[in-house]
């Protein structure tokens, strides 16, 4: 599942919301929305996330994932 997906591995790479947040240029609620299935990313933020987690935007979207 894509929510619980994009908290564990933001975690696992022992990253902050702040940190994110700021990489991204977005806001942390808007990340915390994304974390807990209240909005979706837009495909340009499913890349960028995937290159700032330095993984596959399958590895953020894939149930295998977890």
């Amino acid at each position: 599942m894509f929510v619980s997906n994009l908290k564990s591995i933001r975690e696992k790479k022992g990253m902050r919301v702040k940190k994110v947040s700021d990489e991204l240029k977005i806001s942390r609620i808007t990340l915390w929305q994304w974390e807990n299935g209240k909005r979706t990313p837009s495909i340009d933020n499913l890349s960028k996330l995937s290159k700032l987690y330095d993984c596959t935007i399958d590895d953020l979207i894939d149930k295998k994932a977890e």
